[in-house]
């Protein structure tokens, strides 16, 4: 369950270098002193050029008569004489009558022309026409001016505030470093000005963002606190609403909609997700023995593709129920190629950029909603309580249309797998890429089969109650790892009003209304402190003499937080519980039914375009191989 996103990155997708280099901020000022000349229709000559030298004043070039030609000129050189200006030949030259520069000739028909004919040239052009020069100096100085206002008229520090980071670009502020790589500015803006900083940020519209950041682990719980001055939903609501299409929830308009939908997750937990796990536990088998029998041997697949396909018709049918037809996999396969389009363009969606921009993803969108209209629903079968519930509740607002209620469900469905996918990938790529791992966790989930008496094997019905996928220590602890290394996600909050927050220590740190405060656990997930060696993949780094290890610290004082892969307070996602199920029950059967192994030597990396969004997808793809196990 990946829950509504924490942070939209600013520009996502705009890589590093796709911005003009500084030289062509303001194009026009390149071509200052580039003159431009307009010929008039010389006298009898039909509306033709005037002859050029050593052309027959009756000849002319075929094809080309009519109006006269504007051509522009490249700029004159010093004469070698050392005195005046010289045309391309070299001949000495004279700058046009009037012209008010130095160094410019005008070259009529492209050659060299004497002083007089320049002057009679020169002569020729009617007061409506300027150099080139002219216009570009005009651009310029209107860029530079615009660039100053921005810069004078731009945020300064008042007393009590933190360190400001402006940035010399108006408007983007630090918005494309940051993009290029967030986790080691973050670092090295937290060594030049301590643990609390406020960076401008490329905003909405006219707006500039300013995001306060809190580097210390130690004070998150002082932000986490505030949710009255520090608001999230908000925030939320207005991303989400125009990500997926559907009219804000507004208090007038559809009052108390968002706070029945809040209590509806109270089906994600407790005794209702022991139902809705044993439902997406039945379906992943289902999925698996499908699989099964259409491997006879070794069966190559692409990981990232083969666990998109399990999660996400595992997930669609536990929530939404089955589609009746014959042809089933065929149909939530096509929803699935085209929930796999919009989500390549998710980021940019939750940075705001115009959806008509992003080709084909305003139509991709719409045909995804239409597969929720309430016609289609009614089709499927065994649907969860939750989604149900969420259909009753929208039944009672008669502002909402059906297309509204229909992205509603969409929406849910992005929030379910939009997350959990790559996650799962990262959890089996790092299993697979690490044999003693591997071993680790199959041998703690054979020992459960075999103590609870269960075979395993496609035929088999396993059924695991949540006490015993919790004990699975070693497979928990390689899933938080996995998390612990890919996740990405930014915890924000809104301050509602002009605002001194209190920290530990005395501290206070003075807050505009309006900005964002924001704290960035990959930081602390990445921290040497904290995490020994935390570059490196240690399966077992969560388990303590054989138990779970919950207890970590920072120069010598224990951590209230030291693992955010889903957020935090009243941001925390809803559907965590699900969600660490699912992918539990994924590498369980996967594990005890296959043999798999990787079929390719090459590193995966981690892409940074949904930074801030959660979990991080592969660079690249990556073949694996399984078969059943004998």
């Amino acid at each position: 369950m990946a829950g509504i996103p924490e942070m939209p990155p600013p520009f996502p997708g705009l890589r590093p270098g796709t911005f003009p280099p500084h030289r062509s901020l303001f194009p026009a000022s390149r071509r200052l002193g580039l003159p431009l000349l307009r010929r008039r229709e010389a006298a009898g000559a039909g509306g033709r050029d005037p002859p050029r030298a050593g052309r027959s004043p009756g000849r002319s070039r075929p094809g080309r008569t009519g109006p006269a030609r504007q051509v522009r000129l490249r700029a004159a050189k010093p004469s070698p004489l050392g005195s005046g200006w010289a045309g391309r030949d070299g001949r000495p030259g004279a700058s046009p009558a009037g012209s008010g520069r130095t160094g410019e000739t005008f070259l009529p028909g492209g050659g060299g022309e004497a002083p007089a004919a320049a002057e009679a040239s020169a002569a020729r052009m009617g007061p409506d026409t300027l150099p080139l020069g002219t216009y570009g100096g005009a651009a310029a100085a209107a860029g530079l001016l615009l660039w100053a206002v921005c810069v004078l008229c731009r945020r300064r520090r008042k007393t009590g505030e933190p360190p400001l980071i402006n940035g010399w670009i108006p408007y983007l502020g630090k918005a494309l470093i940051f993009r290029k790589d967030a986790y080691k500015f973050l670092l090295d803006q937290q060594k030049k000005f301590g643990d609390i900083f406020t960076v401008h940020i490329a905003g909405e519209k006219y707006f500039s963002r300013y995001i306060t950041f809190i580097m210390d682990p130690f004070q998150y719980v002082y932000v986490i606190r505030n949710s009255k001055q520090l608001e999230f939903h908000e925030f939320a609501n207005k991303m989400a609403s125009k990500t997926f299409d559907y009219p804000a929830l507004s208090k007038g308009k559809f009052p108390e909609l968002k706070e029945n939908l809040h209590r509806i997750y109270q089906y994600l937990q407790g005794k209702p997700l022991d139902i809705i796990s044993d439902h997406m536990m039945k379906n992943l088998q289902d999925i698996f023995e499908w699989k099964c029998s259409q491997a006879t041997d070794w069966e190559t697949e692409k990981m990232y593709k083969f666990c998109c396909s399990v999660m996400f018709e595992a997930s669609f049918v536990t929530l939404y129920g089955r589609v009746p037809a014959a042809d089933g996999h065929k149909v939530i396969s096509e929803i699935r190629d085209k929930f796999i389009k919009f989500d390549a363009s998710f980021p940019y969606l939750a940075a705001n950029i115009p959806i008509e921009l992003l080709g084909a993803t305003k139509k991709v969108r719409k045909e995804l909603i239409h597969h929720f209209l309430l016609q289609n629903m009614t089709k499927w079968l065994g649907g969860s309580k939750v989604v149900q519930a969420r259909q009753d509740i929208f039944e009672k607002y008669e502002l909402l249309g059906d297309y509204d209620k229909a992205a509603h469900h969409f929406a849910f469905l992005w929030a379910s797998v939009g997350n959990t996918i790559p996650a799962t990938f990262w959890a089996m790529y790092y299993l697979l890429r690490h044999p003693e791992a591997l071993a680790a966790v199959r041998d703690e989930i054979d020992h459960l089969l075999q103590s609870t008496g269960q075979e395993r094997g496609p035929t088999y019905n396993i059924h695991l109650t949540r006490e015993q996928l919790d004990n699975l220590v070693y497979l928990e602890s390689a899933l938080n790892e996995s998390l612990r290394m890919c996740s990405s996600s930014m915890n924000i909050r809104i301050s509602q009003e002009d605002f001194v927050l209190k920290l530990e220590g005395n501290q206070e740190v003075v807050l505009r209304k309006g900005d964002w405060i924001a704290l960035y656990p990959q930081i602390l997930h990445m921290d040497p402190e904290v995490y020994e060696d935390p570059k490196e993949y240690k399966f077992d780094r969560y388990i303590e003499n054989g138990k779970k290890k919950t207890t970590f610290y920072k120069a010598g004082r224990k951590l209230k937080y030291f693992l955010m892969p889903f957020g935090s307070g009243i941001s925390m996602c809803p559907g965590r519980f699900l969600a660490m199920n699912e992918m539990k029950m994924f590498l369980f059967i996967l594990l005890s039914h296959f043999d798999v192994e990787l079929a390719e030597n090459k590193a995966v990396r981690l892409d940074n375009s949904r930074m801030g969004l959660g979990i991080l997808l592969p660079d690249v793809d990556i073949a694996f191989r399984y078969k059943l196990r004998s």
